[in-house]
């Protein structure tokens, strides 16, 4: 079964009949039964749905994190699905930019350091103005030379958001990217993501649980067992808060 929700103009990210499976012993348990969708330039699309209903998957499966059992994904107009290892690693290098709830960042390397990286994995020069700006802009201005471990929760999150503001990238993934965080701090993280998604030539796609941070975008795409079943468009917090509510109680 395919289950698909088309938007009409060009897309930097495209599902097309996704499915993923993995093996469990001798059973092949499948995860993403057939999704496909897009999201186009200059728009925020939240993915949503209850616990199990393979919303992370599916972002892991579109980013390139996990290979894809069938179907097809592109970013940027490239298929993900046929590009090699190495071809898909410059890729996310120079046009991908996560924002996970595991943070991933190096413990020994300063904040300054952790944001400069993606540009000296690609054997650039990183713009200083460029790094102290987007640490300035998340509220760690004071804390350039402040390495993970000394640093809480949030502020880690925050290196991570200046790490994809100093990259620029075209396209963010983000999964839960507020869920370990204070109001005050998430409210930052939010409102960045909105801005990058709503420039020119670039988009995010977020992973929440979080009503909020699901009406902040311009559509909602709603999984259950592993299919896309409902959308909306610029809803509100409530609105998103009732779809959620009826798809985790039809699980009942």
């Amino acid at each position: 079964m395919t289950n698909t929700f088309m938007p009409t103009q060009g897309p930097l990210v495209t599902a097309d009949d996704v499915h993923k499976s993995f093996s469990v012993g001798k059973r092949k348990v499948e995860i993403l039964h057939g999704v496909s969708f897009q999201v186009r330039e200059s728009e925020m699309v939240a993915v949503m749905g209850p616990s199990g209903s393979g919303k992370s998957t599916l972002l892991y499966c579109v980013a390139g994190l996990e290979s894809v059992t069938s179907g097809r994904t592109t970013m940027l107009g490239r298929d993900v699905t046929q590009l090699s290892k190495a071809d898909l690693a410059k890729l996310r290098r120079r046009e991908v930019g996560f924002v996970f709830q595991s943070y991933n960042l190096i413990p020994t390397l300063t904040a300054t350091q952790n944001v400069e990286l993606p540009y000296r994995l690609r054997r650039e020069q990183p713009p200083a103005d460029l790094v102290r700006e987007a640490l300035q802009k998340v509220g760690l201005g004071e804390r350039l030379g402040a390495r993970p471990p000394s640093m809480s929760g949030g502020e880690q999150q925050r290196v991570a958001l200046a790490r994809v503001l100093a990259q620029r990238p075209q396209i963010i993934f983000a999964d839960e990217p507020t869920g370990a965080l204070d109001t005050r701090t998430g409210d930052v993280v939010l409102e960045e993501l909105t801005t990058i998604a709503h420039s020119p030539g670039q988009c995010v796609l977020v992973v929440t649980h979080d009503p909020k941070v699901a009406a902040a975008c311009d559509r909602v795409l709603f999984m259950r067992d592993g299919l896309l079943v409902h959308e909306l468009a610029r809803p509100s917090v409530t609105e998103v808060a009732s779809s959620l509510a009826e798809l985790s109680g039809s699980d009942a």
